[in-house]
């Protein structure tokens, strides 16, 4: 039962979708949580988007997911109740939030990179999720921003490609090409364009493509209707791309992010291929390669992306092609599930 305020009443029950099982997932009823520490904020959670990590939480296929687990990381809130040890988050109060948390002495951790941190904790993976009614979260992990709460439930996401351009030192010099124009790679091209580069989005899919270009790409290419290599080469010129974002996880674009890219280029990773690839090493030598690996965002690209949906930069409407309420949570997965192409951005909406 939730007060007038919106503020959980002791020893209630909330609604949450729970995965029991690899494809079994169900409407539950879970203990409404209670603020545990002096510095953490109690949230009522208006709406979750969903990305590729929960699809294959729901199919099974996530080694760090273990079930019973209640999904969700990407998330947009109202401060449901005042913590008098932070006056500044007033009941109300819009936020996303940033669902990691770090360990503090790890060597990821130690380097001011607790986004790569050893002992890391995800909201939704590791540990339990927002697609909940409510949530406490650390005060350090709330953002606010003059935006709509569907612009909040984009900002995680974002962040995600948003640090690719970081780790590939991405300028407004650059040519960057972004392998997979989904929810990561549409935050990379964002990113890139954002910063003042020139963006070549490339995907198998028209419909993504055409976001892409909303988003900033100046290019866009279908790899399945000519020959990919001839295209980039037309586009830079016979230099090849500055910077290659892979955001797939193919063997087969991990091995043409290398052969495609500039000499002295970089290459960001942020796919994980599925099986083993085989490379021939040598270009890494003769090009004189930077190989980077991506993860998660740090507070920079958090407050980057806020900045760049505030200026209207990205294309929010076109991004979200599925909103569903909370009971319909369980059926859009299954849905995703079986026809995963059908489906671009899914947000539920929880409020």
């Amino acid at each position: 039962m939730i007060d007038a305020s919106c503020n959980p009443i002791a020893g209630d029950e909330m609604k949450a979708v729970m995965l029991e099982a690899p494809g079994n997932a169900v409407l539950s009823s879970i203990p409404e949580p209670r603020i545990a520490g002096e510095d953490e904020i109690l949230l009522a959670v208006r709406k979750i988007g969903l990305c590729g990590t929960d699809l294959n939480s729901y199919r099974g296929r996530n080694a760090l997911v273990s079930f019973p687990r209640v999904p969700g990381h990407e998330i947009a809130a109202t401060v449901a109740e005042l913590n008098p040890n932070h006056p500044e988050w007033l009941p109300g109060t819009a936020v996303t939030v940033s669902p990691y948390k770090n360990c503090g002495h790890c060597a990821a951790c130690r380097r001011n990179r607790p986004n790569a941190c050893q002992f890391n904790q995800t909201l939704g993976v590791q540990r339990d999720g927002a697609l909940t009614e409510f949530i406490a979260v650390p005060a350090e992990k709330l953002y606010r921003a003059d935006l709509s709460l569907k612009e909040l439930c984009l900002v995680e996401p974002l962040t995600v490609g948003f640090h690719t351009t970081a780790r590939g030192r991405v300028s407004s010099e650059d040519c960057v090409a972004v392998f997979g124009c989904g929810g990561v790679g549409l935050g990379a091209v964002a990113a890139a364009a954002f910063k003042g580069a020139t963006v070549i989005g490339i995907d198998l899919d028209d419909a993504k493509l055409a976001t892409a270009q909303k988003a900033g790409a100046a290019h866009v290419i279908n790899s399945a209707s000519g020959d990919l290599h001839e295209m980039l080469e037309q586009i830079t010129e016979g230099r090849g791309p500055d910077v290659m974002i892979e955001a797939i996880g193919s063997r087969q674009t991990f091995r043409a992010a290398v052969d495609e890219v500039a000499f002295a280029g970089r290459v960001v990773y942020v796919g994980y291929a599925k099986e083993e690839v085989a490379y021939e090493t040598r270009a890494f030598v003769l090009k004189e390669l930077d190989i980077l690996g991506s993860r998660n965002a740090l507070p920079d690209d958090f407050h980057a992306v806020i900045r760049m949906l505030e200026a209207g930069r990205f294309p929010v409407e076109d991004a979200v092609t599925h909103m569903v309420p909370m009971e319909e949570a369980p059926r859009i997965l299954e849905a995703w599930n079986h026809e995963p192409t059908r489906f671009g951005k899914i947000m539920i909406d929880v409020s």
